[in-house]
């Protein structure tokens, strides 16, 4: 929506790298070359439709340079990989007061679901996906190619 997404979104932010790495006290978790790195936070509600389309949107979205330097090759198309990180504080609501709230993520549980169902769904697609650690704190290192980011965000899928 206009003042953020909606509850049940999954967010995505995505960013295409020459390579990116998680750490969790310091021992390297996950680890690709060129690719995205997917920064993921599961809202209240998601669904397994809405969790598989996005997947699949993001496989297919054409965001990496051919030849000529447009974008117009997908990730697939450039033999390229996905790393999956967890972050719920995607779902900030800073609106109010001076302290982020994040009631709209999903409960931990659910939450590592979904984001597990979105990598796999990832996997299913035919990419090479390294994950984060869910709940843990990460340090996550990146060469940010462009730089190009997106958000993707599952409740602007259009109707059907």
């Amino acid at each position: 929506g206009a003042t953020g997404p909606a509850a049940g979104a999954l967010i995505v932010v995505v960013q295409r790298v020459s390579w990116a790495r998680v750490v969790v006290d310091e021992q390297l978790v996950g680890a690709i070359d060129t690719g995205l790195l997917l920064l993921t936070c599961a809202l209240k509600g998601d669904s397994d439709d809405e969790i598989d389309w996005l997947a699949d949107k993001l496989v297919d979205l054409r965001i990496f340079p051919d030849d000529d330097d447009r974008t117009n090759l997908s990730i697939s198309s450039v033999g390229g990989a996905a790393l999956v990180v967890p972050q719920f504080t995607l779902a900030a609501d800073w609106r109010k007061g001076r302290r982020p709230s994040f009631t709209r993520a999903a409960e931990p549980e659910a939450g590592k679901t979904a984001v597990e169902r979105f990598s796999q769904r990832l996997e299913q697609r035919g990419l090479s996906v390294a994950r984060g650690r869910f709940g843990a704190m990460m340090k996550v290192e990146l060469l940010n190619d462009g730089p190009f980011t997106l958000v993707l965000d599952s409740a602007a899928r259009p109707a059907k």
